[in-house]
């Protein structure tokens, strides 16, 4: 909306006539306001918007509770970017390597030809599921194109496909049958920028000859998103990438149209906030402030502070094990993350109601790094104790946040995960008055602890001393299960001083 500028060598009466406009327009827009907000059920004026928001507010049906029970998923970035590794001709890429090909010293003609070198003799997609399972993932977001363009499922909209290299197999198909075998859900990854098929523009199209490409390009991306739809119905949601452009953020109205197609054809799909913007160029929120698409996907490589910084909002973290870098990496030029750092990671999402999904870059030959697998392997050792901490489990927003680690809820059981073991063994709790006091509690794969009343603070809150055994935390962070007993009956063992 443009806003009403008054000159200043117009009459009163002018004035009035400009004034009841003004009043009339606020008056209009106020309504189409109310009418918004029958819909989203937030009681408050927001700005009309045809393509904002569908459902302010989590999603509550079944298959995004599933989605939100998981905690812990993985990502897979596998393409032709794996076979250089993030080297070419003896210089090292310092970029994330699955960003190569635009990379000075990387021969466009070279990497666009590296299809025909595509032969990954070792890639056994059980192996891989097996591996996600021990790990502890409930769900997988698999790569099928990148911004390169390259397919790993045959597509019939293009030739740059892994049917053109000498593998020929549909990778895709592979991945998705083995982790639903392992009882793993799949997403898979789709980029709408494509420097292979012609069409891409990073800003509107200025002439009819872009136009016109451009208007192919939009059509040959609806087509492989229903074709991934139509070839996989296993598939649980969509991961939308590389909608940053100016050219797909003017493309409101085509993104929500073929976002309404998909979940007609599938009506349980699960997609992110990245696929479209509103029509007022706002992406991932609307110019409302709600959430477009199902969960947050704005925290990539990143986590919250606070929980109040995520408004309610379901959301992931997509985490490296490099600094930044998706792919495989030969040899990683920056700082690679420890088992012990990714577990505190898991934590701290699931804390505040997130999934963490920590990504593996398979390398050409399509096997996983061995500092990922033994990553891998340390958290599904922690997963296999502590795993009932973090499935299914729930944000703790009654009890307040203590420095010794990290909190969930499920039902009546309260999980404390702790990353910093006080000196003297013993972990001190708070309970806020007339909420809860503490029923049975034990290390998680461990004994029954003993806790005593440590009294009551300045705000009639009760603590309590959790006694902990000298070898806890010897083996890396643990997780202590308590039973939570209502206390809201009780009364206040004294009045507090006035100040």
């Amino acid at each position: 909306m443009q806003n009403v500028i008054f000159a200043r060598n117009k009459t009163p009466v002018m004035k009035i006539h400009s004034t009841f406009l003004c009043l009339a327009l606020l008056a209009t827009m106020q309504f189409d306001a109310d009418a918004q907000n029958k819909e989203n059920f937030r009681g408050r004026v927001t700005i009309p918007l045809k393509h904002g928001s569908d459902h302010p507010g989590p999603r509550t049906d079944e298959a995004m509770n599933r989605w939100r029970s998981h905690g812990l998923g993985q990502f897979i970035h596998w393409g032709m970017y794996s076979i250089p590794g993030g080297e070419w001709n003896g210089k090292t890429y310092t970029g994330a390597s699955e960003w190569i090909r635009s990379w000075k010293d990387m021969p466009k003609a070279d990497y666009d030809n590296l299809y025909k070198h595509f032969n990954p003799k070792g890639f056994d997609a059980r192996q891989w599921a097996r591996m996600a399972k021990d790990m502890g993932a409930g769900y997988m977001v698999f790569t099928t194109k990148h911004h390169d363009g390259f397919c790993m499922w045959p597509s019939k909209y293009t030739d740059y496909t892994v049917a053109n290299t000498p593998y020929r197999k549909d990778v895709v198909k592979q991945v998705v049958d083995a982790y639903v075998a392992e009882g793993i859900d799949v997403h898979l990854y789709f980029s709408v920028m494509d420097w292979n098929q012609g069409g891409w523009l990073y800003q509107p199209p200025k002439t009819d000859e872009e136009r016109a490409k451009w208007e192919g390009f939009k059509e040959f991306t609806r087509n492989q998103i229903l074709e991934l739809l139509e070839n996989y119905p296993q598939i649980k949601g969509l991961w939308f990438d590389g909608t940053w452009d100016g050219s797909w953020v003017s493309e409101y109205e085509f993104a929500h149209e073929l976002e309404r197609e998909i979940r007609a054809k599938h009506p349980d799909i699960i997609i992110g906030s990245r696929f479209r913007p509103d029509e007022l160029g706002n992406r991932q929120y609307d110019a409302n402030g709600d959430l477009i698409g199902d969960y947050d996907q704005s925290w990539e490589r990143d986590i919250p502070t606070s929980i109040e910084q995520l408004s309610g909002n379901d959301w992931d973290c997509g985490m490296t094990v490099a600094e930044n870098g998706w792919g495989y990496t030969k040899n990683p030029t920056s700082y690679v993350k420890t088992p012990y750092e990714l577990i505190s990671m898991i934590s701290e999402c699931n804390s505040m109601g997130g999934n963490f999904v920590l990504n593996f870059g398979p390398d050409g030959n399509g096997a996983m790094a061995p500092r990922e697998v033994q990553i891998a392997a340390e958290i599904g050792r922690w997963m296999k104790t502590n795993g009932e901490a973090v499935r299914g489990a729930e944000p703790v927003v009654d009890i307040r946040k203590q420095g010794w680690g990290f909190m969930t809820k499920k039902d009546d059981k309260l999980y404390l995960h702790v990353y910093n073991k006080p000196l003297n063994d013993i972990l001190r709790i708070e309970f806020g008055r007339k909420t809860y006091v503490p029923g049975a509690v034990k290390m998680l794969g461990g004994a029954p602890l003993k806790v005593t009343d440590a009294g009551r603070n300045k705000k009639n809150s009760r603590l309590f001393n959790i006694h902990l055994p000298e070898s806890a935390g010897a083996d890396g962070p643990f997780v202590i299960e308590m039973e939570l007993v209502d206390n809201t009956g009780e009364n206040d063992a004294y009045q507090q001083a006035l100040t």
